[in-house]
């Protein structure tokens, strides 16, 4: 359960980091101003992936609330559970975590050196 919540923040990190690199290109600028950017419904990015034969798992961003929930679907039966509710805006404060060497202060002090 550990790994599949890690990978839901991972997969809505990046989803975040994507949303605001491409937020600003020509492609964009083209909507009118207030729209949704595409596939995101207006207020939530919702991620579906399947998890075996069995679960479709639906991953739920709130971009405002800057949350992140993660609901199980049971693909026989229909019947949904929420997994996981978390708040994200403490975790994006974190500078590193969990992170293998070279750590990114390392990076910056070899780039320093040029």
């Amino acid at each position: 359960m550990k790994r599949l919540v890690f990978g839901a923040v991972a997969v809505a990190i990046l989803l975040a980091a994507w949303a605001a690199m491409n937020g600003g290109s020509a492609a964009w600028a083209q909507r009118p101003a207030g729209a949704p950017l595409p596939g995101t419904g207006g207020d939530f990015i919702v991620v579906p992936t399947t998890l075996g034969e069995k679960t479709q798992v639906l991953t739920v961003i709130d971009p405002k609330r800057q949350a992140l929930g993660v609901y199980h679907v049971d693909l026989a039966t229909g019947k949904i559970a929420l997994r996981a509710v978390r708040n994200l805006q403490w975790d994006l404060q974190v500078a590193y975590l969990n992170n293998e060497n070279p750590l990114p202060q390392e990076i910056r002090a070899l780039l320093e050196q040029r």
